[in-house]
């Protein structure tokens, strides 16, 4: 009846629909891989596992409808979600959830918490393909310097909150989509010597928490017992797993709870111990596979929008997985990171599953 009343006014029934060759199978595969491997090592601790699946469950659905859309839809719709995601930084300070003095989290209905921070993992490649897609390429200073600001605003608005690190990491992921819309090589020289002259400057606003990680950095043995105990763990677990590693769940350093964090920023410790280097490898070549596959979509786009778009969420996945696994083997300070779709955590996993859903989107709908 429903049907016949539409038809009554002369328009077509529309029936939802969803189409495999919107489906990128290499794309896929390597990002199942990926999950099955995070499964496999969370699956000691049974609520863990429950609550992840019932999270990557969620990132999948985003996944296979994002992968429906036209990418002309994102474009249009990308000035809502950037100064959308901009609002909910904004009132995270006065109405989110605080945690251990951070006040990163909204509350929605139902007791559902999630971060608007992760918004901006898709909002800022959005906002800045948007942006160079409007304007002519390669982007004159101007048009850098606009892709600078789309940047800072969201990146300071995280700072509040305090959450340097994924300011940092979301930072270096919208920088790498304005390299990648083709600005020349002595601008980037020039940044890249402005940074360092700007790292004192940084160091003066970093909380003293945020200056104890960094010498914690160089020198983790200065307090064994308190800051360096995280990165002296964590290396210990990871050199102990030698080649081939104990047995899954055989880890003395996560079981007997020496390793903090062991289900979220230190689980690649947990799989260098259990798994050793072979394990590692086999997760390093996972995401090799994602990226390297993500990298050559990105190639094929057939515009300025699409191609900085998803060249900014691999390049943001990538981000964090470096960080992560540096930050694990003692090269890079503690910032609270999770392992994309291996660590436990909830807005993390759905927001990269949509922004692949994205990226293969735009492999699929290239005739635009």
């Amino acid at each position: 009846m429903a049907t016949t009343y539409v038809r009554s006014l002369g328009l077509k029934a529309v029936r939802p629909r969803v189409y495999l060759e919107h489906f990128d199978p290499l794309l896929m595969l390597a990002l199942l891989g990926v999950i099955v491997f995070g499964m496999t090592i969370l699956y000691r601790d049974q609520d863990v596992l429950f609550a992840q699946t019932v999270r990557i469950a969620i990132g999948v659905l985003g996944l296979v409808l994002a992968a429906q859309v036209d990418p002309r839809v994102y474009l249009r719709w990308t000035l809502p979600v950037y100064f959308g995601g901009l609002a909910l930084l904004v009132v995270t300070p006065f109405v989110g959830v605080t945690v251990n003095g951070s006040t990163r989290w909204l509350e929605a209905p139902g007791g559902l918490r999630f971060q608007p921070s992760e918004l901006m993992k898709i909002a800022i490649p959005m906002m800045l393909g948007w942006y160079f897609h409007r304007h002519r390429m390669p982007p004159r200073f101007g048009d850098v310097a606009v892709g600078l600001l789309i940047v800072a605003v969201p990146a300071l608005l995280i700072i509040r909150q305090p959450d340097l690190g994924t300011a940092v990491l979301l930072s270096a992921g919208g920088l790498g989509v304005i390299v990648l819309s083709g600005i020349r090589w002595r601008w980037i020289f020039a940044a890249l010597g402005l940074a360092a002259a700007a790292a004192p400057g940084l160091w003066m606003i970093m909380r003293e928490y945020q200056r104890d990680r960094v010498r914690t950095l160089f020198d983790p043995e200065q307090d064994p017992m308190g800051a360096g105990w995280n990165i002296i763990q964590s290396k210990t677990a990871v050199g102990s797993g030698g080649v081939f590693g104990k047995g899954l769940d055989q880890g003395t350093q996560s079981r007997l709870d020496f390793l903090p964090e062991s289900h979220t920023d230190f689980i690649v410790a947990v799989i260098g111990e259990e798994l050793g280097l072979v394990g590692v490898t086999l997760l390093l070549v996972l995401y090799l596979a994602v990226l390297a596959r993500g990298l050559y979509i990105a190639t094929q786009a057939s515009t300025t929008f699409a191609r900085l778009l998803v060249g900014g969420v691999m390049l943001t996945f990538f981000v964090y997985v470096f960080v992560n696994i540096a930050m694990v083997c003692g090269l890079f300070p503690v910032v609270g990171v999770p392992l994309p779709l291996v660590s436990f955590g909830g807005t993390s996993a759905i927001s990269l599953l949509v922004g692949f859903g994205i990226v293969m989107s735009v492999h699929t709908h290239r005739n635009w």
